[in-house]
């Protein structure tokens, strides 16, 4: 890794009206081309297609044809800039990182993610929301994005993202848990003996993206938070999904409308807007 006073090390620094990033060194930059759209924050990312769908018909943009973004599809009302964008599905932290930087250059600035991971922690059960408060960085990602605050190999969500879903899921009476959790890029590599390692570091569960989007947010000093849905079970060392039980779909649900209430409070109240009680 650079040392701290190479600039390789430090954060790019950003121009505020075209979104380029200046004094970067990287030969293959994302860029914004003359049909990419003019994404304001905020910008929710989204593991599958079926939350991604749940999504739209709750915001609702049902009407506002989506636009592809590598293999994701992205909606965005160009006819309300300040209202949110929504983007999926997203699998995998190399791609997950692929997309927020290129909707970084394309104007985002405000990052929520929405995703799934499996417990580690016997005290999570299949259907719990987790907000993850740190990630563990097991992920091959990361590592490209050198900065001098990640000593311990640990990405975080800002402050002010993680308050925000916080606050929105608690008027909302969602119940959730918070902790760390371990992001991995191989995800039939969850041995016991990494389970047990993970569980000793602190980590609630497991996913492979959130680690990577935090990282990224840290780097390009845009904002980040996210919720994930607890799909399966790696507590007892033995794998049990969880996809096709009603506690998960319930919970996936309810995670949209923590993220709907989250758009919602960010976005220019409007007489044709509901407001998030």
């Amino acid at each position: 890794m650079a040392g701290p006073n190479n600039k390789q090390n430090q954060p790019c620094c950003r121009d505020q009206d075209s979104g380029i990033f200046q004094h970067d060194e990287a030969v293959v930059k994302p860029v914004k081309g003359k049909r990419s759209l003019s994404v304001e924050s905020p910008v929710v990312l989204v593991g599958t297609s079926g939350d991604l769908n749940t999504l739209i018909r709750m915001m609702p943009l049902k009407s506002v044809h989506p636009q592809p973004l590598f293999n994701s599809r992205l909606y965005a009302n160009a006819h309300d800039p300040l209202s949110a964008a929504f983007i999926g599905p997203i699998v995998g932290a190399p791609y997950a990182a692929m997309v927020m930087e290129t909707l970084i250059v394309w104007g985002a600035r405000q990052f929520i993610f929405l995703g799934w991971c499996g417990a580690l922690s016997p005290e999570l059960k299949i259907g719990d929301l987790v907000i993850p408060t740190a990630a563990i960085i097991d992920e091959g990602t990361s590592p490209h994005y050198p900065c001098d605050s990640l000593p311990s190999k640990v990405s975080h969500p800002t402050a002010i993202a993680l308050d925000r879903i916080r606050q929105q899921a608690a008027r909302g009476k969602i119940p959730f848990r918070e902790g760390a959790v371990w992001t991995t890029d191989a995800i039939f590599r969850e041995t016991p003996e990494k389970i047990r390692h993970f569980l000793t570091q602190g980590a609630l569960a497991v996913d492979m993206e959130t680690s990577a989007l935090f990282t990224v947010a840290k780097y390009r000093e845009v904002d980040i938070g996210g919720i994930l849905v607890v799909s399966d079970d790696l507590s007892s060392l033995n794998w049990v999904p969880g996809f096709k039980t009603e506690a998960f779909s319930s919970a996936r649900v309810q995670a949209c409308e923590v993220i709907r209430r989250i758009c919602l409070s960010l976005s220019t109240p409007k007489s044709s807007r509901e407001s998030p009680n």
